[in-house]
């Protein structure tokens, strides 16, 4: 009896009884695993206002004023339109050579998914990262909101709504 049951096999029912057990499980785990992917892409966003905003502050401590820059969206192109590496704005560094970046310490010195632009004034100053992670024509922008209250610089990060993008 035992010999009989060693050189069985499957059936047709028991395999596909494992392929629908693995359909199911990747079914699941495939759009989670998506959404994983996007939120590590938001990171660069958080990290990259937080290092203006720090900066920024550092600026108001000194001067008592922040950048009164007003840079426009940096890099002028989509990073959906780049293409080394795909889907990236590439690196240039021209791109951050200009006075109000300068003044404010910020450049990015590798490929990134985001563009960066700055309005500043004396007591207040905003910063946008704006973004199409998954380049189907609808872009996220978090908003850093700088303000000076009392001599107190104070910085505070909008993210977008959930499944915006």
């Amino acid at each position: 009896m035992l010999s009989r049951l060693k050189n069985r096999g499957f059936t047709l029912i028991e395999l596909m009884i494992v392929v629908a057990i693995i359909g199911i499980l990747a079914a699941v785990a495939i759009p989670a695993f998506m959404d994983y992917m996007k939120k590590s892409k938001k990171t660069e966003a958080s990290l990259q206002l937080n290092k203006i905003a720090k900066n920024s502050k550092v600026l108001y401590n000194t001067n008592s004023a922040f950048s009164d820059a007003d840079e426009d969206i940096t890099p002028g192109t989509r990073c959906c339109d780049g293409t080394d590496p795909p889907k990236k704005c590439p690196y240039n560094a021209s791109d951050w050579a200009v006075s109000g970046w300068q003044a404010l310490d910020f450049q990015l010195d590798e490929p990134h998914l985001f563009q960066y632009k700055y309005d500043g004034e004396s007591t207040a100053a905003t910063a946008l990262a704006i973004g199409d992670l998954d380049c189907d024509g609808t872009s996220i922008t978090y908003t850093l909101n700088l303000t000076a209250d009392q001599g107190n610089a104070s910085a505070q990060i909008t993210e977008p709504p959930p499944n915006s993008d």
